[in-house]
C-alpha cells in the first residue's frame, strides 16, 4: 500500500520569465538598491540585473494588478484581484510582509500610490464605484474612503506639494481631491474651451498646484487648480500610458511605441524611439505599424526602465538611447498551452497564442531562440534525439522545424480542429497528433512524416498521451474523462485489458488511470487538472490545476484525496507543467498570465539545510490556505474533543434579532397595544448564586483575581465567588452564552466572549462588575478562545465563524489592530506572546500555527512537524521561542520558533489544560491528574489525583466520579484552582487535601426541578443521569447526588415531603426516599419521555404521572396501583396542577391545548373559562388559560413560554421562555401582552422555575446551560433593587403625552437635498433651452438702412461710465433657522460674538459693530450646531448639514468642526446618517463629538474628530431622536432623547450600551415624547417633555417629575458650567406668572420667569444659551433675543421671517433699503447700511409679491387670496386696495410713468389699473389668452408694453392700458424696457443649464446698467451672467448658500447690491456686487 502522506521533498520558485504589461501600467521601478520590481501572475519580482538574479514575494494569491513604491524605494505595495482583494506592503530586500490592508476593496485593486511621507496609501478599487481609499497602511486603518466616479479610475497620485490633495483621472475625467476629517472630497477638472472633455490615463503632480495628465489621443494636458490651462499637442501619436516624474523631470511612455523626457517645466528634453531597436517580439514580425506599446516607465538618473505591453522590459541608458538594451521577455497576449522540454539538454521550448515558438535556457535563464509561426500554437513536443521540434496548432496542422536554426521541415494539416497534444514515440519512429477531432493520427518520421494509423475511439477532444517504453502502445486520455488504448503504429484499439499489465509507460502526463487516483480530491467530479508530469526516479508527481496550484504528490498515488505539498504563483489556470530532462527542475506555464515559472526540485533534503529554505519555503507553504500536507491518516479522535468540534452554538433567533422582531409584531398588534396593559408586579428578585460552572465544552475559564476571589462563567454570567464567604457576584452585561475567558495580567479585568450574530467580547472590572470596553463587529456566531497580551494593552480574540477570524484588538480603545482567517477547521486556544505582543499562536483541530502581526492583517505559519496533531492547550515557555502545546494524544509537544523539537508523554487521553508557572508548568488532562513539572518537561515533579478519598470536609458538595476530566486549572494563593468536565470547581492544597467550591450538573439539558414543601431544598433531575439535592440555604451546598440508569425530565416532592417522585426518559418513574434517594417503589408503563408528575394535595394520596404519549395516569400512593388513565389529549403534555381539593387536574399539552380531567378515574371534563378562574388551585405552573393570557410575548412565532409558576401568595407569577429570559408578572395576567419586568442570566431556553414555601427565593433552571440559579425574592417597597437590571416591557404606551404642532411637523420634516430637488412652481410646458427656434420671417440683410436697434434696457441712474459687475460677495444675511432647529444659537468670546446658522451658512454675528462673517463650506442646509466648551478649543465649532444617502461621496451629510474666528474647517466627518444629522454635541474634554442621524435607524455615532476617526456607531431608536448630549463632565455618558424615548448611554471602548429609563418607579409615569435634556451633579438628568413636564431621572430611574415647567412642550434646555444652574425655554402664552424662558436652581425646584417682549400671542423657545448675566433665546419666529438677568430686559438681535417662502422682493428706486413679503403675512422693510429691520407690518394674510412705485413712495402688495393694497410709504397707511381675483397675484407692478399698475395673477390674467383716477382702483383693462399663469412682469420704458412670462415656459408682450397681444418678433424687439425680470425669451436663453430637467431658474434680474442678469434657481443657487446672453448654456458665476428654491432675486440702486429671497430658508442675503476696474 502506498504510502499517504505528502512528499518529503519540495519546489522552490527559481525563475520567472515574463512581465505583466497588459491590463496594467506603472509597475516596474528601480528600488534602492538599484534591482528591479515589477509582477507577474500573482507573484511580485525582485531582478538584480548586475547579478541576473530573482527574488520573489508570494503573499498575494491571485493576480497582482497594481503596485506602487514607496517614497524611500524599499517598501512596495502591490494589489490584487478577487473576491475579496487585499494590499500587501512588502520588504523589497528581505521579501518579508510588513502590512496588509483588507476588507474594503471588492473585484480588485486598480491603483495604489503612497504620500511624500510614504505615510499615508491611497488605493483604488474596481468595484462599481471604483471606491477611493485612504489607508494608514502601517496600522492597517482606513483613514477615509469615498465613491471615486462612476466609470474606470485609471491613475491615481498625491500631490507632492500640498498635503491631503491628490489627484485621479480615468474615463472621461479628472478629479481633483481634497483629504479632511475623514471626508474626501472631489471637484471635477473643468476641461473648459482649452482642451476636448476626453479619457485621462495617466498624471503627475507639479509644484504650484499644477498636475500634468497624459489623454488618450496623445496630447498632454497641463491643469492649474482644477482648470485646463494649456495643452502640449502630439505629444505621442496615440494613447501615453505611463508618466513617471523624477529629480530631472518626466518620462512619458505611450502606445506609440515612443519614451519622451521632459524637464520639470514641461519642455522636451529627447525622444528614445523603441520601434527602431533591433530587439524584441514586435519587430521580429516586422510588425511596426502596430508596433510596440509602452505601458511603464520609470526614470532615475541615466536609467530609463520600459515596461511594454508584450511582456518585454527594456533598459536605457540616456546617453546611448539608440541601443535599449532587452532585460526581460515574456510571452504576449493570448494563452500559452504549448511547453515541451529538451531530451538531453536544459532547454524548454514553448509555444502560444501570439504565434511565437520560444526556446528557453534553464542554466542560464534566458530566451535563446524566437521563431514566429502562422498560426497560434497549442502544443509541442521535442524528438528523441532533439533534432525535431513539432509544433500542433490552432487550426488542426502542424509543423515540425529542426531546433537548431529554427527552418521548417515539414507542414501539414489533416485536421480542421486544434492539435492539443503531440508526442513522439521512444524510439524516434512515430509521430502521434491528437486533435479536439476526437482522434490520434499517427506520422511516421523518417517517412517524412506520412501518416501510418489513426486512433478512433474517443468520442471527445484528445487531452493527454502517453507512449510505452518499446513504443508498441499508447494510452489517450479525452475530455470526457475516459482513458483509452491503442497498439501502435496501426492505432487499433486494445479492448483486452490483459495484455495491458506488463506495459510500462515512457512518460507519465495523463491525469486518469489508477497510478494518478489521488490527484483527484476524495469526493468531486471535477476536471481541473490539466497536466500531470511524473518523475519516475524520485516517484514523485507534479500536477497544475485551474486554480493556478501547482502540487507535489507521491507517485504512485493510488488513493482519491492524496496528501500533497501545495506552491502559489501562478494566477489563473496553469496550462501544463514538464519535468526537465535531468529532473532538477519543473517547468510550468500560465494560460492567461502567459508566463513561464522554473522551480528548482529539492529533493529529500538534509535537516541543516532546511534552515536555509525554511523562510521562502514555509511562506509559500503557510499562505496557501490547507495543504492538508504533511497528514497521514489522524488517528482516531478523544471522544470528548469530537463532540466539541461539533459544537457550531448556531440559533434560530438571536437577541440582536428582537428588535427587529417586535417592530414587525407591533404592527401586527397596533389595536391590542392601545388597550390599557396589566401593570409589572411591584416585587422583583435579584440573582443571588448560582450552580454550575461550564466545563463541558470550554477550557482555560477559570482563575484567581488580585483579591483572592474565584472568576469563571456559566450561561450568560461572569461570576466572581468569593471562598471565604461562600458568597457570589455576578457580571450580567452578557446576553447569550459565554464561551471564554481570559484574565488581565494584573487579574483585576476579565475579557469575556459570547455567542451572537454578531458576537461581543466585553472586558470588564472584577470588583465593580462595570463594562470597561465592548468590541464588536468582527465575529459572527461566537468567540470561542481570548488571551491579553502581557502588557494587558493588547487583546486576541478567535470567532466561531467557518474561517475560525483571529483578530488582535487594542481592547481599551476598542479599536481592531489586525484580523485574519485563522483555519478551517476548530481553533481552540490563541496566546501572545510574552515577549514580542506582535507575534501569537493558535492551536486547535489538527492546527498549530505561529503568527505574526502585519498591518491589519496576521501572517501565519504551520507548526513543522511530521503529522499535525488536534492540540487542546498551549502556552509559551521562558523565552520568546518555546512554546509548549497539548495534543489530544496525551503527549506535550516542545516547540522552538516553528519547529517541533521533541514530545514529552504527560497524561491518558487528551492534555486540557496547561499553565505555565515561574519555574515550570501544571497540566491537566482527562485522566483527571493535575501534574507539575519542572521548565523543561524533563521530569513530572508530581502529581494529585483528584479521588473523592481526598475530598475535605469543608467541601460544598460531593465528587460524582473519581478522576473527572480536567479543563481548567490556575494556580495562585498557595492553591491549585480545578475545573472539571462534570462542572465541579475544586481547590487542590499544594499539601494533597481538595475542596469542591461549586458544581452544578453536568452536560445535558436540565429539566426536572422541584422546592420542598417547608424546607429551603430542591431536587433537580436532568439528562446527565443523575439526580440531584441542593441546598437553598447561605451554606449553598449539594446535599445528596444519585446516579441514574436513564436521564430525567421531571420530579416532585411528596407534600411531606419524606418522598421524591421522579420522571425518567424512558417512560418509566421511580420515587425515591427524600433524605436518603434510596428506591422506594418504580414502575414502567409508558414508552415515550415522562414529562410532568405531581403529588396530590393534603396527603399526597395520589400521583399524576404525564408522558410525552399523550396520556396521563394517576396512581394511587398507599397502594402502589394505576388507578386511573387521562385519555383524550392529542399531543405531547407538558404541565400538570392539581386543584386544593385533589379532585381535579389542569393539563396543557404542545399544541396550546388546555384539558380537565377528574381524579382519581381520570374522566375529561369541559369547564368554561370563567369557572376555571375560581377553582382554587393547589400550584399554578400552567402557561395556557385567560388569567395567564398576558405572559405570552408579542414574538410568540419564535418563542414559547416553557415554564411558569405562581408565587404562594398568589401575587406574582414568574415565568421562563426559550430566549432565555425569566420574567415576573403581577398575578392574574389577563390581556394579552401584559408589562412584566425581566431578567437575563440564563443564556438559552429555560426549562423550569419555582418559587420556594415561603416564596422568598425563585430558583430557575436552564436547559442547555444547565444551571441552577436562586434568586432572592424582595417585595414590594424595598428600595434599593430598583437598580437592579430588570428591563421594561416591549410595547410602550401609546400614549405619549400630547399633541404639539411643532413637534409634529419637526419630526415629520423631510429635508430636502438641494441636488435633488425639483421645480417649486407647477411648470407646463418645453424649456426654453430645449424648444425649437422658428426663424424668424424677415431675417436682415447684413447691412441695413433700418434704424440700429433700440437698447434692450433702459439704463437709468447709473454714471456715464457702465462697467460690468464680476463678483458677488456675501455681505448680509436676514433669517435665522428657528423653526425646525433648535439649540443652535451661543455665545462666544464671552458673549461680544454670537453664532447661529440658517440655509447652510453658519454666521457669526459681532454684538458690538452687527457686522456677520460667514462659514460657507457646508453642501446643503445646516441642521445642528454646537460649540466646544472646554478652554483647549476656544471658538471651535460643529455643525451638521443634510444628506442624502450615506455613500460616503460628496452628497453624503457631514459635519463640520471648524474655528468660528478664522473660518478655518479643522475636521469634515462624513457620515452614514442618510438624511441628515440632527444633533451633535462635544465631550467634556471636547474631543469627542457625538452625532444622530435622520436615517430610518436615527443611528448614534461617536467621532475622534480631531483625526477624522469614527470611535462608535449604534442603532438609536426606531423614531426621531430629537437632540443626544454628552454629561458635562464626562467623555463617556451621555443622554438622547426623542419620540417616546429617554436612553442613557456609556461608551465603552469601541461599543455603545445604552439602558432604557425606568418609569416604573413613579405611580403612573408615563413614557413621553422628550424633547430636551440638561444636566445636574450627582449623576441627575432632566429631560423636558410635549407636555411641559420636566422628569428629573438619577442614572436610568425616574425619581420625580417637574409638573407643568411649562404650559406648552419644554424645547430646550442649557445647562450652566460654571454655576449649574439651568436655563429652559418652551411654548406658552405670555402672562404675569410666566413666560417661556425660565431660570432654575441647580435641582430644578425654584424657577425665576422671563417673558419676552415679541407681541406674539404665543411665545415658543427653540433654543437657550446663558453667558454672563444675560441669556441668548433663539425662537420659532426666528428672532434671536437677549435677555438680560437682573432688569429682565430684552433686546431682539436677530429679525427674520418666520414661514417661507419669501415670495415678494422690492428695492428702493434711490435708497439701500428693501421690502419682503412672504407667507407668514409680514411685508418686512430692511436696511442694508444699518444692517437691521426697520419695520414690519402684519397684512394678516400670506403676501405674495411687492414693489415700488417708480418715484419710491407708494408700495403695492400682491396677496395669496388675490387682493392687492397699495400703502403709501411716509405713513404706512392705505391708500386703496381691490380684490377682483380669487387666486393668489404673483407679479405687481407700477408703470415707469405712474400711470398704470399691472396686477399678473394665477388665473392667468394681468389687469391694468389706471392711478390717475384715485384710489378707487377700478380695472380698464386686462390681456387675455395667457397660457397658464404669470410669473413676472416687465413694463416698456415708455410705458406703452408689457412683458409676461409664464407658466408654460413662454414669453408674452402686450399693449397698454389695451391688452392686445403683440405678435410680430420684429415689433418686440424694438421695444426697450424698464426692467427685466423674465426667465423666458431669447435674449436670455443662456440661464438654462443642462441639468435643469427637473428644476427650473425661478427669477431672475437685469442690472440697471444693462450689462449683467443675476438669476436665481430651484437648487437654490444665485448666478451671475453677461446680458444679453443668447448663447445655449452660457459662462457664469456661481454663488451658494441659500437652501432650495430661490424665489426672487433684485439689484438695488445704482447696482450696488443683490438682494436674494429663499423659498425654503425664509432668509435674504445681501450680496455685494464687485465691478470690473475701469
Amino acid at each position: 500500500m502506498a504510502d499517504r502522506t505528502a512528499p518529503n521533498c519540495h519546489l522552490r520558485l527559481e525563475w520567472v520569465y515574463g512581465y505583466r504589461g497588459h491590463q496594467c501600467r506603472n509597475n516596474l521601478y528601480y528600488t534602492a538598491a538599484k534591482e528591479i520590481v515589477y509582477f507577474v501572475a500573482g507573484v511580485g519580482v525582485v531582478y538584480n540585473t548586475r547579478e541576473h538574479k530573482q527574488k520573489f514575494y508570494l503573499g498575494h494569491n491571485d493576480d497582482i494588478i497594481s503596485l506602487a513604491l514607496h517614497p524611500e524605494r524599499v517598501l512596495v505595495a502591490t494589489g490584487q484581484v478577487g473576491k475579496e482583494p487585499y494590499i500587501c506592503v512588502w520588504d523589497s530586500y528581505t521579501l518579508q510582509t510588513v502590512s496588509i490592508l483588507k476588507d474594503v476593496h471588492t473585484h480588485g485593486i486598480a491603483c495604489l500610490a503612497f504620500d511624500l511621507e510614504g505615510q499615508c496609501l491611497v488605493s483604488v478599487g474596481l468595484d462599481s464605484k471604483n471606491t477611493i481609499c485612504v489607508w494608514d497602511w502601517r496600522r492597517g486603518k482606513v483613514l477615509a474612503a469615498a465613491p471615486g466616479h462612476t466609470d474606470r479610475i485609471f491613475d491615481i497620485s498625491w500631490d507632492l506639494y500640498q498635503p491631503s490633495k491628490l489627484v485621479s483621472c480615468g474615463v472621461k475625467h479628472i478629479k481633483f481631491w481634497s483629504l479632511c476629517g475623514n471626508a474626501l472630497t472631489p471637484k471635477r477638472g473643468v476641461f473648459g474651451k482649452t482642451g476636448d472633455l476626453q479619457t485621462i490615463l495617466c498624471l503627475a503632480c507639479a509644484k504650484d498646484e499644477v498636475t500634468y495628465s497624459g489623454a488618450l489621443n496623445g496630447d498632454i494636458y497641463v491643469w492649474k487648480g482644477i482648470n485646463l490651462m494649456r495643452t502640449v499637442q502630439g505629444a505621442h501619436g496615440s494613447g501615453i500610458f505611463s508618466m513617471n516624474v523624477c529629480e530631472e523631470g518626466f518620462a512619458t511612455g505611450g502606445r506609440d511605441g515612443c519614451v519622451r523626457l521632459w524637464d520639470l517645466n514641461f519642455k522636451p528634453i529627447t525622444v528614445i524611439d523603441l520601434r527602431e531597436t533591433d530587439q524584441g517580439y514586435k519587430v521580429a514580425r516586422g510588425e511596426n505599424s502596430r508596433g510596440l506599446s509602452v505601458r511603464s516607465v520609470c526614470w532615475r538618473g541615466d536609467h530609463i526602465l520600459v515596461g511594454t505591453q508584450d511582456s518585454e522590459i527594456f533598459e536605457v541608458v540616456v546617453h546611448d538611447r539608440t541601443k535599449p538594451f532587452l532585460i526581460m521577455q515574456g510571452h504576449c497576449e493570448g494563452e500559452l498551452w504549448a511547453l515541451a522540454v529538451h531530451p538531453t539538454k536544459p532547454l524548454a521550448m514553448t509555444g502560444s497564442d501570439d504565434r511565437s515558438v520560444r526556446i528557453w535556457s534553464l542554466i542560464d535563464h534566458a530566451l535563446i531562440a524566437r521563431c514566429n509561426m502562422e498560426e497560434p500554437i497549442r502544443c509541442a513536443a521535442v524528438s528523441t534525439d532533439g533534432i525535431h521540434l513539432a509544433l500542433g496548432m490552432k487550426d488542426g496542422s502542424f509543423t515540425v522545424l529542426r531546433v537548431r536554426d529554427m527552418t521548417e521541415v515539414v507542414h501539414i494539416k489533416d485536421r480542421k480542429e486544434a492539435i492539443h497534444e503531440l508526442k513522439y514515440s521512444p524510439d524516434g519512429a512515430h509521430l502521434a497528433v491528437g486533435s479536439n477531432d476526437n482522434s490520434v493520427d499517427i506520422y511516421g518520421v523518417v517517412q517524412r512524416y506520412k501518416k501510418v494509423g489513426e486512433c478512433i475511439g474517443s468520442n471527445s477532444f484528445i487531452t493527454h498521451m502517453d507512449w510505452s517504453t518499446d513504443s508498441k502502445y499508447l494510452q489517450t486520455n479525452d475530455g470526457s474523462g475516459r482513458r483509452l488504448f491503442y497498439r501502435m503504429p496501426s492505432g487499433k484499439e486494445v479492448t483486452n485489458r490483459e495484455e495491458l499489465k506488463l506495459v510500462q509507460w515512457a512518460s507519465w502526463t495523463c491525469v486518469l488511470g489508477p497510478e494518478v487516483n489521488g490527484i483527484w480530491p476524495k469526493y468531486s467530479d471535477i476536471n481541473d487538472i490539466n497536466s500531470v508530469d511524473a518523475n519516475f526516479n524520485n516517484q514523485v508527481l507534479v500536477t497544475a490545476d485551474d486554480y493556478g496550484l501547482v502540487k507535489l504528490l507521491r507517485y504512485p498515488c493510488v488513493k482519491k484525496g492524496a496528501k500533497f505539498k501545495k506552491y502559489l504563483g501562478h494566477s489563473a489556470h496553469i496550462t501544463n507543467a514538464r519535468w526537465s530532462h535531468d529532473y532538477q527542475w519543473v517547468i510550468t506555464i500560465g494560460g492567461a498570465d502567459h508566463s513561464v515559472f522554473q522551480w528548482k526540485f529539492v529533493p529529500e533534503r538534509k535537516s541543516k539545510e532546511a534552515v536555509h529554505i525554511a523562510t521562502q519555503e514555509t511562506f509559500a507553504d503557510s499562505n496557501s490556505e490547507e495543504s492538508d500536507s504533511d497528514q497521514s491518516d489522524v488517528p482516531e479522535m478523544d471522544s470528548e474533543i469530537e463532540q466539541e468540534t461539533q459544537l457550531t452554538y448556531r440559533r434560530q433567533v438571536y437577541k440582536e434579532d428582537l428588535p427587529q422582531l417586535k417592530e414587525q409584531c407591533k404592527e401586527k398588534h397596533r389595536a391590542t397595544a392601545m388597550k390599557k396593559r396589566e401593570r409589572a408586579p411591584g416585587s422583583g428578585v435579584k440573582l443571588h448564586f448560582i450552580h454550575g460552572y461550564r466545563g463541558y465544552d470550554c477550557r482555560s475559564n477559570l482563575f484567581y483575581t488580585q483579591t483572592g476571589e474565584i472568576v469563571y462563567h456559566v450561561a450568560a454570567i461572569g461570576v466572581v465567588y468569593n471562598r471565604q464567604q461562600n458568597t457570589q457576584r455576578f457580571y450580567m452585561g452578557h446576553d447569550d452564552d459565554i464561551l471564554c475567558l481570559a484574565i488581565h495580567p494584573l487579574k483585576d479585568f476579565v475579557a469575556t466572549g459570547q455567542v451572537g450574530r454578531d458576537s461581543s467580547i466585553h472586558i470588564w472590572d472584577t470588583e465593580t462588575l462595570k463594562p470597561m470596553s465592548v468590541l464588536r463587529g468582527f465575529h459572527q456566531l461566537g468567540v470561542c478562545a481570548l488571551d491579553f497580551s502581557v502588557d494587558g494593552k493588547r487583546l486576541a480574540s478567535v470567532g466561531l465563524d467557518d474561517n475560525h477570524t483571529i483578530v488582535l484588538w487594542d481592547w481599551r480603545k476598542g479599536e481592531k489592530l489586525s484580523a485574519m482567517r485563522g483555519s478551517k477547521d476548530k481553533i481552540f486556544v490563541v496566546k501572545i506572546n510574552p515577549y514580542l505582543p506582535d507575534k501569537l499562536i493558535t492551536a486547535g483541530v489538527k492546527h498549530m500555527k505561529f503568527w505574526h502581526k502585519a498591518g491589519g492583517g496576521l501572517i501565519g505559519r504551520k507548526g513543522n512537524m511530521g503529522k499535525t496533531e488536534t492540540m487542546m492547550c498551549a502556552v509559551y515557555g521562558w523565552s520568546e521561542e518555546m512554546v509548549f502545546s497539548g495534543t489530544c494524544t496525551g503527549d506535550i509537544c516542545i516547540w522552538r520558533d516553528m519547529f517541533l523539537m521533541k514530545t514529552v508523554k504527560a497524561h491518558d487521553g487528551p492534555v486540557f489544560s496547561v499553565h505555565a508557572l515561574e519555574k515550570g508548568f501544571v497540566t491537566g488532562g482527562k485522566d483527571g491528574i493535575v501534574a507539575l513539572w519542572d521548565d523543561t518537561f524533563e521530569r513530572c515533579l508530581k502529581t494529585y489525583a483528584i479521588k473523592r478519598a481526598v475530598l475535605a470536609p469543608g467541601s460544598k458538595g460531593l465528587l460524582l466520579e473519581d478522576n473527572p476530566s480536567i479543563r481548567a486549572i490556575s494556580l495562585g494563593h498557595g492553591h491549585i484552582l480545578v475545573g472539571t468536565k462534570n462542572g465541579e470547581i475544586l481547590e487542590v492544597d499544594k499539601s494533597g487535601p481538595i475542596t469542591l467550591l461549586v458544581q452544578g450538573h453536568m452536560e445535558g439539558e436540565v429539566w426536572g426541578l422541584a422546592t420542598h414543601p417547608h424546607l429551603p431544598l430542591c431536587a433537580t433531575v436532568s439528562d446527565d443521569k443523575t439526580l440531584r439535592i441542593w441546598d437553598l440555604s447561605p451554606s449553598h451546598c449539594m446535599l445528596a447526588v444519585r446516579k441514574l440508569r436513564k436521564g430525567g425530565r421531571c420530579c416532585c416532592f411528596s407534600p411531606d415531603g419524606k418522598a421524591l417522585a421522579v420522571g425518567l426518559n424512558d417512560g418509566s418513574f421511580l420515587i425515591v426516599n427524600a433524605d436518603t434517594l434510596e428506591d422506594l417503589v418504580s414502575f414502567h408503563h409508558r414508552k415515550d419521555i415522562i414529562s410532568d408528575i405531581r403529588f396530590s394535595p393534603g396527603s399526597g394520596k395520589y400521583l399524576a404521572v404525564a408522558s410525552g404519549d399523550t396520556f396521563v395516569d394517576i396512581y394511587n400512593v398507599m397502594s402502589s396501583k394505576r388507578v386511573g388513565v387521562c385519555k383524550g389529549c392529542l399531543n405531547y403534555i407538558t404541565h400538570l396542577d392539581w386543584d386544593k381539593r385533589g379532585k381535579l387536574l389542569q393539563v396543557n399539552t404542545s399544541a396550546k391545548e388546555q384539558f380537565f380531567f377528574e381524579a382519581p378515574r381520570g374522566k375529561r371534563q369541559t369547564i368554561p373559562a370563567t369557572e376555571v378562574e375560581k377553582i382554587d388551585w393547589s400550584t399554578w405552573t400552567c402557561v395556557l388559560g385567560t388569567s395567564v393570557e398576558g405572559i405570552w410575548p408579542l414574538i410568540n412565532e419564535v418563542t414559547e413560554v416553557t415554564a411558569a409558576c405562581l408565587s404562594n401568595d398568589r401575587k406574582v407569577l414568574a415565568t421562563g421562555d426559550d430566549l432565555g429570559y425569566v420574567k415576573l408578572f403581577k398575578y392574574p395576567v389577563k390581556g394579552k401582552y401584559a408589562k412584566f419586568k425581566r431578567y437575563v442570566a440564563h443564556s438559552t431556553h429555560v426549562t423550569n422555575v419555582r418559587w420556594t414555601h415561603d416564596d422568598s427565593l425563585l430558583v430557575t433552571v436552564g436547559g442547555g446551560d444547565t444551571c441552577l440559579m436562586i434568586w432572592a425574592h424582595e417585595p414590594e417597597g424595598h428600595r434599593e433593587f430598583k437598580l437592579c437590571d430588570s428591563e421594561e416591557s416591549d410595547i410602550e404606551s401609546e400614549d405619549d403625552g400630547g399633541y404639539d404642532s411643532d413637534v409634529t411637523r419637526e419630526n415629520e420634516i423631510n429635508y430636502t437635498i438641494k441636488a435633488l430637488s425639483s421645480n417649486m412652481r407647477p411648470m407646463t410646458g418645453v424649456k426654453p433651452h430645449l424648444q425649437l427656434k422658428e426663424p424668424s420671417v424677415d431675417e436682415r440683410p447684413p447691412v441695413s438702412r433700418a434704424l440700429p436697434q433700440p437698447e434692450k434696457l433702459q439704463t437709468n441712474n447709473v454714471g456715464k461710465k457702465k462697467r460690468p459687475i464680476e463678483d458677488l460677495v456675501l455681505e448680509l444675511v436676514f433669517g435665522y433657522r428657528g423653526n425646525d432647529c433648535r439649540n443652535n444659537v451661543h455665545y462666544l468670546n464671552e458673549g461680544a460674538d454670537i453664532i447661529y446658522h440658517t440655509a447652510s451658512i453658519g454666521i457669526v454675528l459681532n454684538l458690538t459693530t452687527s457686522c456677520q462673517s460667514f462659514y460657507v463650506e457646508h453642501s446643503d442646509d445646516i441642521l445642528c450646531l454646537t460649540i466646544n466648551q472646554h478652554p483647549k478649543f476656544p471658538n471651535v465649532v460643529a455643525t451638521g448639514q443634510v444628506g442624502d444617502t450615506g455613500d460616503m461621496s460628496a452628497t453624503s451629510p457631514s459635519i463640520h468642526v471648524w474655528d468660528a474666528m478664522t473660518k478655518q474647517t479643522l475636521s469634515v466627518l462624513r457620515c452614514f446618517h442618510s438624511g441628515g444629522v440632527c444633533s451633535i454635541s462635544f465631550s467634556a474634554t471636547g474631543k469627542l463629538l457625538l452625532s444622530v442621524g435622520l436615517d430610518h435607524e436615527h443611528t448614534v455615532t461617536i467621532w475622534k474628530w480631531q483625526e477624522g476617526a469614527k470611535v462608535a456607531s449604534r442603532v438609536g431608536h426606531t423614531q426621531r431622536i430629537f437632540v443626544a448630549e454628552f454629561r458635562p463632565d464626562s467623555d463617556t455618558h451621555f443622554v438622547s432623547v426623542g419620540i417616546k424615548h429617554v436612553r442613557f448611554w456609556t461608551l465603552a471602548g469601541r461599543a455603545l450600551l445604552s439602558k432604557k429609563g425606568v418609569l416604573s418607579s413613579i405611580e403612573d409615569a408615563r413614557m413621553q415624547t422628550m424633547l430636551s435634556v440638561a444636566f445636574g451633579a450627582n449623576n441627575l438628568t432632566f429631560t423636558g417633555t410635549i407636555s411641559g413636564d420636566v422628569c428629573v431621572w438619577k442614572e436610568h430611574i425616574l425619581v420625580r417629575i417637574v409638573a407643568k415647567a411649562h404650559t406648552g412642550p419644554v424645547f430646550t434646555m442649557y445647562t450652566t458650567l460654571r454655576d449649574g444652574l439651568i436655563v429652559t425655554g418652551g411654548k406658552e402664552r405670555p402672562s404675569k406668572e410666566g413666560g417661556a424662558l425660565k431660570l432654575w436652581d441647580q435641582e430644578l425646584k425654584r424657577c425665576r420667569a422671563f417673558r419676552l417682549e415679541t407681541g406674539q400671542i404665543i411665545d415658543c423657545v427653540r433654543s437657550v444659551c446663558r453667558g454672563k448675566g444675560k441669556i441668548l433665546v433663539g425662537t420659532r419666529n426666528a428672532e434671536i433675543i437677549e435677555v438680560g438677568e437682573k432688569n429682565a430686559a430684552c433686546n431682539i438681535l436677530v429679525n427674520g421671517h418666520m414661514d417661507g417662502p419669501i415670495w415678494g422682493l422690492g428695492t428702493h428706486p434711490s435708497r439701500d433699503v428693501f421690502l419682503s413679503a412672504a407667507e407668514d403675512g409680514t411685508v418686512r422693510l430692511w436696511d442694508i447700511p444699518e444692517k437691521k429691520m426697520l419695520n414690519k407690518v402684519n397684512l394678516g394674510h400670506p403676501a405674495r409679491t411687492i414693489s415700488y412705485s417708480p418715484e419710491g413712495d407708494m408700495v403695492a402688495i400682491g396677496m395669496k387670496n388675490g387682493e392687492f393694497i397699495i400703502l403709501l410709504v411716509a405713513s404706512l397707511k392705505i391708500w386703496g386696495k381691490k380684490r377682483d381675483r380669487r387666486s393668489p397675484i404673483q407679479d405687481i407692478r407700477f408703470s415707469p410713468n405712474s400711470c398704470y399698475l399691472a396686477v399678473g395673477s394665477t388665473e392667468s390674467a394681468v389687469d391694468f389699473y389706471d392711478l390717475t383716477l384715485g384710489p378707487q382702483l377700478n380695472r380698464i383693462n386686462c390681456c387675455r389668452d395667457i397660457p397658464s399663469f404669470v410669473m413676472q412682469m416687465d413694463f416698456s420704458a415708455d410705458s406703452a408694453y408689457v412683458q409676461i412670462s409664464t407658466g408654460a415656459y413662454k414669453r408674452l408682450v402686450y399693449e397698454v392700458p389695451s391688452g392686445k397681444q403683440v405678435t410680430e418678433q420684429s415689433h418686440i424687439d424694438r421695444i426697450t424696457w424698464a426692467t427685466w425680470t423674465s426667465v423666458l425669451g431669447d435674449e436670455v436663453i443662456g440661464i438654462w443649464s443642462r441639468n435643469t430637467d427637473k428644476a427650473d431658474v425661478t427669477c431672475a434680474c437685469v442690472s440697471h446698467s444693462g450689462l449683467n442678469i443675476v438669476t436665481g434657481d430651484d437648487f437654490g443657487m444665485v448666478k451671475l451672467f453677461d446680458f444679453p446672453c443668447p448663447e445655449k448654456f452660457a459662462k457664469h458665476k456661481r454663488f451658494l448658500g441659500h437652501s432650495a428654491h430661490l424665489t426672487n432675486v433684485r439689484f438695488t440702486n445704482g447696482d450696488r447690491f443683490v438682494v436674494s429671497a429663499g423659498g425654503d430658508d425664509r432668509s435674504l442675503f445681501v450680496w455685494r456686487c464687485v465691478h470690473a476696474p475701469h
